[in-house]
């Protein structure tokens, strides 16, 4: 399972990188910038560690079928 970790960076950086390109003024208070930064991180958090879990089920899944 040591390659869950390097999964788990990789697709943290690449939903911080998704994120980023997403405009949240619309949604945030004005005047709320350290909130929206923090939602930003957990968000980023949250999706990493879904698709991080969806790829390591997919490969357990897909080594049981191989045999």
């Amino acid at each position: 399972m040591n390659y869950k970790a390097y999964i788990y960076i990789i697709t943290l950086l690449m939903s911080m990188y998704a994120l980023s390109g997403i405009n949240f003024d619309r949604f945030i208070k004005t005047n709320k910038a350290i909130e929206t930064r923090l939602l930003v991180v957990l968000l980023g958090l949250s999706i990493s560690y879904l698709v991080t879990n969806f790829i390591t089920d997919f490969i357990t899944v897909s080594s049981i079928i191989k045999g």
